[in-house]
């Protein structure tokens, strides 16, 4: 209970107290699905601890949108549960995450009764817009190497670990490119010095 108010402390009492009253709170193990393209939404999630990933697939290939961490929401799920749309992305757990189920149904009236519940969704639209920016600026401006390297930095910040533990399959999916074009970069990054690869996972021994 408490965890809940430290997280949602940027709202009013009142309204923290009626979410608490209707909403579920959900321990969701690591690479759990809780959302699919085409669903519709019938609860709005708020992680409280650990990391959601959203992304969209294209030809079977994913792309990663953003990650929901603590005392964020998703602006896609908020978007669909308000029109009463199907949702347009994926969501699945990157870690073990304790997530706040909002259901849909209040989401109306709360918005109008309590202004400030819409600077959740304000705060949100302006963070992932600012996201898409960076990620157009990296896709023109910069090489995969820089890419791959900028995006290893952001995992490791996101999970609060020295490693990522992840496949060159997973890596690809998530920069959209191929599994061979990232074990050839990783391999340039090793040999430059910025990074080990070892059975623990990768690791950054240099800024670029």
């Amino acid at each position: 209970m408490e965890n809940i108010k430290k997280r949602l402390s940027f709202l009013k009492p009142q309204l923290i107290d009626n979410i608490i009253e209707v909403s579920d709170v959900k321990n969701i193990p690591n690479g759990t699905e809780i959302l699919k393209e085409e669903q519709y939404v019938k609860v709005l999630p708020i992680v409280l601890e650990g990391l959601v990933k959203v992304y969209s697939k294209f030809n079977e290939k994913e792309l990663l949108l953003y990650y929901i961490e603590p005392s964020q929401s998703c602006v896609m799920t908020f978007y669909a549960a308000l029109k009463n749309t199907p949702s347009k992305v994926y969501a699945t757990t990157e870690e073990d995450s304790k997530i706040l189920l909002i259901p849909v149904q209040h989401l109306s009236t709360w918005l109008k009764v309590y202004p400030d519940f819409n600077e959740l969704f304000y705060n949100q639209f302006n963070l992932r817009y600012s996201e898409l920016l960076n990620t157009i600026g990296h896709l023109l401006l910069d090489k995969m190497d820089k890419r791959l390297f900028e995006h290893l930095k952001k995992k490791l910040r996101l999970s609060n670990t020295t490693t990522v533990k992840m496949s060159h399959n997973q890596l690809a999916n998530e920069l959209g490119t191929v599994r061979e074009v990232i074990t050839r970069v990783l391999k340039k990054l090793e040999t430059d010095g910025k990074v080990e690869q070892t059975h623990e996972g990768i690791k950054i021994t240099d800024e670029w």
